[in-house]
Protein backbone atom coordinates (compact mmCIF):
# COMPACT_ATOMS: atom_id res chain seq x y z
CA UNK A 1 0.00 0.00 0.00
CA UNK A 2 1.43 3.35 -1.06
CA UNK A 3 1.66 5.94 1.71
CA UNK A 4 0.92 9.60 0.95
CA UNK A 5 1.42 12.66 3.17
CA UNK A 6 -1.03 15.55 2.71
CA UNK A 7 0.02 18.94 4.14
CA UNK A 8 -2.67 21.64 3.99
CA UNK A 9 -3.99 24.11 6.56
CA UNK A 10 -7.59 23.84 5.26
CA UNK A 11 -9.36 20.96 6.98
CA UNK A 12 -11.98 20.53 4.25
CA UNK A 13 -9.23 20.24 1.63
CA UNK A 14 -7.32 17.70 3.72
CA UNK A 15 -10.44 15.63 4.30
CA UNK A 16 -11.44 15.76 0.63
CA UNK A 17 -8.01 14.65 -0.58
CA UNK A 18 -7.85 11.90 2.04
CA UNK A 19 -11.31 10.63 1.08
CA UNK A 20 -10.44 10.29 -2.62
CA UNK A 21 -6.99 8.81 -2.03
CA UNK A 22 -8.18 6.26 0.52
CA UNK A 23 -10.95 5.26 -1.89
CA UNK A 24 -8.18 4.41 -4.39
CA UNK A 25 -6.36 2.26 -1.84
CA UNK A 26 -3.70 4.70 -0.62
CA UNK A 27 -2.65 5.05 3.01
CA UNK A 28 -2.93 8.76 3.92
CA UNK A 29 -1.43 10.81 6.75
CA UNK A 30 -2.50 14.45 7.02
CA UNK A 31 -0.78 17.52 8.52
CA UNK A 32 -2.30 20.94 9.11
CA UNK A 33 1.05 22.76 8.89
CA UNK A 34 4.70 22.24 7.99
CA UNK A 35 5.83 21.41 11.53
CA UNK A 36 7.24 17.90 12.03
CA UNK A 37 6.72 16.99 8.37
CA UNK A 38 10.42 16.43 7.66
CA UNK A 39 10.95 14.31 10.75
CA UNK A 40 7.85 12.24 9.95
CA UNK A 41 9.04 11.73 6.37
CA UNK A 42 12.30 10.37 7.77
CA UNK A 43 10.41 8.15 10.20
CA UNK A 44 7.58 6.80 8.04
CA UNK A 45 9.17 6.97 4.56
CA UNK A 46 6.02 7.97 2.58
CA UNK A 47 5.88 7.45 -1.18
CA UNK A 48 4.59 10.92 -2.14
CA UNK A 49 3.85 14.32 -0.63
CA UNK A 50 0.86 16.57 -1.47
CA UNK A 51 1.84 20.04 -0.28
CA UNK A 52 0.06 23.39 0.01
CA UNK A 53 2.12 26.56 -0.49
CA UNK A 54 0.37 29.12 1.71
CA UNK A 55 0.20 27.87 5.30
CA UNK A 56 0.48 29.58 8.68
CA UNK A 57 3.68 28.68 10.49
CA UNK A 58 5.58 27.53 7.42
CA UNK A 59 5.74 28.20 3.68
CA UNK A 60 5.31 25.19 1.38
CA UNK A 61 8.03 26.37 -1.00
CA UNK A 62 10.53 26.59 1.87
CA UNK A 63 9.47 23.16 3.10
CA UNK A 64 9.97 21.74 -0.39
CA UNK A 65 13.44 23.29 -0.53
CA UNK A 66 14.34 21.79 2.86
CA UNK A 67 13.07 18.34 1.85
CA UNK A 68 14.94 18.38 -1.45
CA UNK A 69 18.24 19.00 0.35
CA UNK A 70 18.19 15.53 1.90
CA UNK A 71 15.20 13.45 0.79
CA UNK A 72 14.14 12.12 -2.61
CA UNK A 73 10.32 11.99 -2.62
CA UNK A 74 7.76 12.99 -5.28
CA UNK A 75 6.02 16.27 -4.40
CA UNK A 76 2.75 17.63 -5.78
CA UNK A 77 1.86 21.24 -4.98
CA UNK A 78 -1.77 22.29 -4.52
CA UNK A 79 -2.18 26.00 -4.00
CA UNK A 80 -4.53 28.96 -4.30
CA UNK A 81 -1.57 30.91 -5.70
CA UNK A 82 -1.89 30.54 -9.45
CA UNK A 83 0.75 33.01 -10.63
CA UNK A 84 3.12 31.66 -13.29
CA UNK A 85 6.12 32.57 -11.10
CA UNK A 86 4.83 30.34 -8.29
CA UNK A 87 4.31 27.41 -10.66
CA UNK A 88 7.75 27.78 -12.21
CA UNK A 89 9.41 28.24 -8.81
CA UNK A 90 7.64 25.18 -7.44
CA UNK A 91 8.83 23.07 -10.38
CA UNK A 92 12.33 24.55 -10.15
CA UNK A 93 12.55 23.57 -6.48
CA UNK A 94 11.90 19.98 -7.50
CA UNK A 95 8.13 19.53 -7.36
CA UNK A 96 6.78 16.87 -9.72
CA UNK A 97 3.46 18.60 -10.36
CA UNK A 98 1.40 21.69 -9.51
CA UNK A 99 -2.38 22.10 -9.25
CA UNK A 100 -4.16 25.38 -8.61
CA UNK A 101 -7.10 25.60 -6.20
CA UNK A 102 -9.90 24.95 -6.72
CA UNK A 103 -8.92 21.65 -8.32
CA UNK A 104 -10.64 18.39 -9.14
CA UNK A 105 -9.75 15.70 -6.56
CA UNK A 106 -10.18 13.12 -9.32
CA UNK A 107 -7.55 14.93 -11.41
CA UNK A 108 -5.21 14.96 -8.40
CA UNK A 109 -5.65 11.19 -8.01
CA UNK A 110 -4.91 10.66 -11.73
CA UNK A 111 -1.75 12.75 -11.55
CA UNK A 112 -0.55 10.92 -8.43
CA UNK A 113 -1.14 7.57 -10.11
CA UNK A 114 0.82 8.73 -13.16
CA UNK A 115 3.75 9.74 -10.97
CA UNK A 116 3.62 6.36 -9.18
CA UNK A 117 3.57 4.49 -12.49
CA UNK A 118 6.57 6.43 -13.79
CA UNK A 119 8.52 5.70 -10.61
CA UNK A 120 7.68 2.00 -10.75
CA UNK A 121 8.65 1.85 -14.42
CA UNK A 122 11.89 3.66 -13.67
CA UNK A 123 12.75 1.26 -10.85
CA UNK A 124 12.31 -1.67 -13.23
CA UNK A 125 14.72 -0.29 -15.82
CA UNK A 126 17.90 -2.34 -15.98
CA UNK A 127 21.12 -0.67 -14.95
CA UNK A 128 22.42 1.12 -18.00
CA UNK A 129 24.54 4.10 -18.93
CA UNK A 130 23.83 6.54 -21.72
CA UNK A 131 26.78 8.52 -23.04
CA UNK A 132 26.51 11.47 -25.40
CA UNK A 133 29.61 13.57 -26.00
CA UNK A 134 30.99 14.33 -22.50
CA UNK A 135 27.77 13.59 -20.59
CA UNK A 136 27.08 10.24 -18.90
CA UNK A 137 23.66 9.21 -17.59
CA UNK A 138 23.32 6.35 -15.10
CA UNK A 139 19.61 5.67 -15.48
CA UNK A 140 19.15 3.31 -12.54
CA UNK A 141 20.65 5.94 -10.20
CA UNK A 142 19.04 8.92 -11.97
CA UNK A 143 22.56 10.36 -12.00
CA UNK A 144 24.10 12.59 -14.66
CA UNK A 145 27.75 13.64 -14.72
CA UNK A 146 30.38 15.34 -16.82
CA UNK A 147 33.92 14.03 -16.22
CA UNK A 148 33.01 12.99 -12.67
CA UNK A 149 31.17 16.23 -11.83
CA UNK A 150 27.49 15.65 -11.05
CA UNK A 151 24.83 17.86 -12.60
CA UNK A 152 22.52 18.88 -9.77
CA UNK A 153 19.13 18.61 -11.46
CA UNK A 154 15.54 18.82 -10.29
CA UNK A 155 13.22 15.90 -11.03
CA UNK A 156 11.80 17.44 -14.20
CA UNK A 157 15.17 18.68 -15.42
CA UNK A 158 16.53 15.13 -15.13
CA UNK A 159 13.47 13.61 -16.82
CA UNK A 160 13.71 16.01 -19.76
CA UNK A 161 17.47 15.66 -20.25
CA UNK A 162 17.45 11.86 -19.97
CA UNK A 163 14.57 11.59 -22.44
CA UNK A 164 16.27 13.82 -24.99
CA UNK A 165 19.61 12.03 -24.59
CA UNK A 166 17.90 8.65 -24.91
CA UNK A 167 16.31 9.92 -28.14
CA UNK A 168 19.25 11.94 -29.42
CA UNK A 169 19.13 13.40 -32.94
CA UNK A 170 15.32 13.37 -32.88
CA UNK A 171 13.52 16.75 -32.76
CA UNK A 172 10.55 17.11 -30.42
CA UNK A 173 7.87 19.78 -30.18
CA UNK A 174 7.14 21.41 -26.84
CA UNK A 175 3.83 19.54 -26.73
CA UNK A 176 5.60 16.20 -27.23
CA UNK A 177 8.15 16.97 -24.51
CA UNK A 178 5.39 17.99 -22.08
CA UNK A 179 3.60 14.70 -22.72
CA UNK A 180 6.80 12.64 -22.33
CA UNK A 181 8.04 14.41 -19.20
CA UNK A 182 4.73 14.82 -17.39
CA UNK A 183 3.10 11.64 -18.71
CA UNK A 184 -0.29 13.17 -19.46
CA UNK A 185 -1.90 16.10 -21.26
CA UNK A 186 -0.42 19.06 -19.38
CA UNK A 187 -2.96 21.80 -18.78
CA UNK A 188 -0.53 24.54 -17.78
CA UNK A 189 1.63 26.96 -19.73
CA UNK A 190 3.55 25.25 -22.53
CA UNK A 191 6.43 27.67 -21.92
CA UNK A 192 7.42 25.58 -18.90
CA UNK A 193 9.47 23.51 -21.39
CA UNK A 194 11.35 26.64 -22.48
CA UNK A 195 12.10 27.34 -18.83
CA UNK A 196 13.39 23.80 -18.26
CA UNK A 197 15.60 23.99 -21.37
CA UNK A 198 16.97 27.37 -20.28
CA UNK A 199 17.93 26.00 -16.85
CA UNK A 200 19.47 22.85 -18.35
CA UNK A 201 21.57 24.90 -20.75
CA UNK A 202 22.82 26.99 -17.83
CA UNK A 203 23.75 23.91 -15.78
CA UNK A 204 25.50 22.27 -18.73
CA UNK A 205 27.47 25.49 -19.26
CA UNK A 206 28.45 25.59 -15.58
CA UNK A 207 30.28 22.25 -15.95
CA UNK A 208 31.66 23.35 -19.34
CA UNK A 209 29.94 20.53 -21.22
CA UNK A 210 30.05 20.46 -25.01
CA UNK A 211 26.57 18.90 -25.08
CA UNK A 212 24.02 21.31 -26.53
CA UNK A 213 20.24 21.39 -26.58
CA UNK A 214 19.59 22.71 -30.07
CA UNK A 215 16.60 24.89 -30.87
CA UNK A 216 14.75 23.68 -33.96
CA UNK A 217 13.21 26.97 -35.02
CA UNK A 218 9.47 26.84 -35.52
CA UNK A 219 9.35 23.33 -34.09
CA UNK A 220 11.03 22.56 -30.76
CA UNK A 221 14.28 21.10 -29.44
CA UNK A 222 16.84 18.40 -30.22
CA UNK A 223 20.08 16.93 -28.82
CA UNK A 224 22.70 15.96 -31.40
CA UNK A 225 25.20 13.14 -30.99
Amino acid sequence: MKHIFVVDDERNIRDLIRKYLEKEGFLVTVFENAQNVVSEINRLKPDLLVLDIMMPGGDGLELCKEIRKRIEIPIVFVSARDEELDRILGLELGADDYLSKPFSPRELVVRIKNIMRRLEKSSQVKAEALIVKDIKVECNRRYIEKDGTELKLTTKEYDLLEFMIRNKCMPFTREQLLEKVWGYDYLGDIRVIDDLVKRLRKKLAEVESVLEITTVWGYGYRIDD
